[in-house]
């Protein structure tokens, strides 16, 4: 199945966006090992010799949210990277469905791990390991529960004498949930990859704009009206329901109220706005609204990246693979901006 190409493969796209959670969507990573138990005392003098991962977890409403805590070689305490997944049913690595196995947060954590530093991901609620935190009914789940979450680690992992310093990283989506977990607890930096600058709901006008016409298209607006003025609609076209449906529009209208470019402006830690210019869903307009929010962030453009932060075309063919092929490696100039901003912001 190519993605961006007709009304169904636009569904699919944006249901990456706005799909709630799903304890079916994916396996999910398991790890073994100790990482959580360790403590500090136990990494000096000798330090650890390999990077080592394993399970992890924190306390949430509803229950706990399952992570991966991968420590690199060497002695604590180290920089901690905080991984935020991206918008539907997201897992730890970077997978989910419909259509995205990518491994992506996966390789970023062993990227952050061979420069030095601590990182976690995490199952979103309701998906993979975290499946028994979700809502009893989609139509429960909110914008702001994810950003509690982030929350909820963070704090975490600033009590946790392992580490020096939390870094929020945020994907796409993440990214405006970590600006917003950025203003209610201390963070040492926030890195937005491939988030967006505009309100979702542009976000989607803009998206389905370029693949309706006619009707459809007429009635997709009317529903994003009518969920920015904070109201539901009974009647969804059935080409539509994927993203509209009865059920995720309470969520839709939870995180319609929230400017990315407004939220970023409202912070003051150092911070990295990383965009790739072969993005399908993200615009390099996006990461120019960000950066105009805050002047004294970092705007690091990779050529040739896109969404999934890896190297393709605008080709659909190329789209498909990095959306779809886990062994394809993350840009390397993603890492070459990315693992030194982290190194500068490290230390007070």
């Amino acid at each position: 199945m190519r993605i961006y190409r007709g009304v169904a493969r636009v569904m699919v796209v944006l249901a990456l966006w706005v799909g709630g959670c799903s304890s079916d969507a994916t396996s999910g990573g398991s790890d073994g090992g100790p990482p959580d138990a360790l403590v500090a005392m136990d990494l000096c003098p000798g330090g650890l010799t390999t990077a080592t991962s394993g399970p992890t977890s924190v306390p949430v409403s509803g229950g706990k949210l399952a992570g991966t805590l991968q420590l690199p070689a060497g002695c604590a305490p180290f920089p901690v990277v905080l991984i935020i997944a991206g918008s539907g049913a997201t897992d730890r690595d970077g997978n989910g469905l419909p259509a995205l196995d990518t491994d992506a947060y996966k390789e970023l954590a062993a990227a952050l791990a061979g420069a030095g530093f601590a990182s976690v991901r995490y199952d979103k609620r309701g998906v993979a390991g975290s499946a028994g935190v979700a809502p009893l009914l989609e139509s429960d789940l909110r914008f702001d529960m994810y950003v509690d979450d982030a929350t909820a680690w963070v704090k975490k992992l600033a009590a946790d004498a392992r580490f020096s310093g939390v870094v929020l990283a945020g994907h796409s989506e993440g990214s405006l949930i970590a600006l917003r977990a950025a203003q209610a607890s201390t963070v040492r930096a926030i890195v937005s990859l491939e988030g967006p600058g505009r309100p979702l709901g542009e976000v989607l006008r803009g998206q389905l704009a370029a693949q309706l016409r006619g009707t459809l298209l007429t009635a997709a607006n009317q529903i994003i009206d009518a969920l920015e003025a904070g109201k539901t609609v009974d009647t969804v076209p059935q080409q539509l329901a994927a993203v509209f449906r009865a059920s995720v529009q309470p969520y839709l209208i939870s995180e319609f109220q929230y400017d990315p470019a407004a939220e970023f402006k409202k912070t003051s830690t150092p911070a990295l706005i990383v965009q790739g210019n072969t993005d399908l869903q993200v615009s390099v307009d996006d990461a120019n609204l960000l950066a105009a929010a805050r002047p004294d962030a970092t705007l690091l453009m990779v050529d040739g990246m896109n969404h999934v932060l890896k190297l393709a075309s605008v080709d659909l063919a190329d789209q498909q693979a990095a959306y779809t092929d886990p062994t394809l490696p993350l840009a390397p100039a993603l890492l070459d901006g990315l693992l030194p901003f982290v190194r500068g912001v490290a230390h007070p």
